[in-house]
């Protein structure tokens, strides 16, 4: 698979697939008591100006910090369970003095979390790298702070909690975190901004400005091609890999789904022969691991005899390219099929 490049394509598990949590160890079902009170009783303490550290202790247990509520500032509170006891008191006088603006504001970017072992990773992406973790060893040891969250459109599920949310955190690690990890009674973080929010694919669209887009990217780089990278989302909200890559051209959410669900999702594509091959059709490679699969979108034949055509692709080790391939035909690598975008109508 030495044509692929030599970077791995970071198509591993489908998104349906639980991978936020590491270990599985350590989990639980959130409170059903702790999201009542949560929703319930918080703007009424605000009302009253009591402080939300004292509240959080009570509603935590021992852990304190601002509890999950609206406000627009990424003010950030932490508190280590080791030190959340002595600090309460002081946490208490602290919040009176200061205010319920400065009660808001903290709330608006600081949360609980729940469980053990949750993944941060590199993007909005849950096939993405990751940069660290959260709540190493003990449920709910780590409080986050989120600046914004974006809907993948991806649904990640932990028990009976759902989320298509992944929130950007800024501590205590700096990464994308699935919503699930995050104890509040919501699918989404309140009052932190949603930025990406995806469409559904929409029918109709051309072949040709599926590979107009395509080609955007062979000079987006300031005249040069855009880069491979499978932890990086280009300027235009992708994944840099091939099948964010060939999810931009196809006009699908940002920050593009993996080669499994291009493949494999009947929303977005449904197999055809290579006969009937046309521009804007894909060829993929689906099985194997993530240091095999890949996608390339087909633009046209290059001779009477179709031995070969040229395509678009993002690979490895070069990044968006435009070149003649053999994938899926007689001769070439025979774990390509080929597929039609259903958006087409054919």
């Amino acid at each position: 698979m030495h044509e692929h490049g030599n970077t791995r394509p970071a198509d591993g598990a489908s998104y349906g697939e639980i991978v936020e949590n590491g270990s599985g160890k350590g989990l639980g079902p959130r409170s059903p008591f702790r999201r009542t009170l949560l929703r319930r009783a918080i703007p009424a303490v605000a009302a009253a100006g009591i402080g939300v550290g004292a509240f959080a202790g009570f509603a935590h247990g021992s852990e304190g910090g601002a509890a999950a509520a609206g406000g627009h500032s990424v003010a950030t509170t932490k508190l280590s369970r080791d030190t959340a006891g002595k600090a309460a008191g002081a946490s208490a006088l602290t919040a009176r003095a200061a205010g319920a603006t400065s009660m808001r504001q903290a709330a608006a970017a600081d949360f609980p979390t729940w469980g053990t072992r949750w993944v941060v990773h590199a993007t909005a992406d849950t096939n993405s790298p990751s940069v660290g973790m959260i709540n190493k060893s003990t449920p709910g040891q780590d409080r986050i702070t989120a600046d914004y969250q974006v809907d993948t459109g991806h649904k990640v599920c932990e028990g009976n909690a759902c989320s298509t949310f992944m929130a950007h955190i800024t501590g205590p690690v700096s990464g994308f975190l699935s919503v699930v990890a995050v104890d509040i009674p919501q699918d989404r973080l309140p009052g932190v901004p949603v930025q990406g929010s995806p469409q559904p694919p929409q029918p109709g669209g051309t072949r040709q400005e599926m590979l107009n887009r395509a080609a955007t990217w062979l000079t987006a780089n300031g005249g040069a091609q855009v880069p491979y990278s499978q932890a990086k989302v280009w300027k235009d909200g992708y994944r840099q890999d091939c099948s964010g890559y060939a999810s931009m051209a196809l006009g699908l959410p940002t920050p593009g789904t993996n080669t499994v669900g291009l493949a494999t999702d009947r929303g977005i594509t449904r197999p055809i022969s290579v006969g009937e091959l046309q521009p804007g059709d894909l060829l993929i490679d689906a099985a194997g691991d993530s240091n095999t699969r890949h996608v390339v979108i087909f633009e046209k034949w290059n001779n009477d005899a179709h031995s070969s055509y040229t395509a678009y692709e993002q690979r490895g080790g070069h990044g968006t390219d435009h070149r003649s391939l053999t994938y899926g035909l007689p001769g070439g690598d025979a774990e390509f099929r080929p597929y039609r975008p259903v958006k087409f109508g054919d």
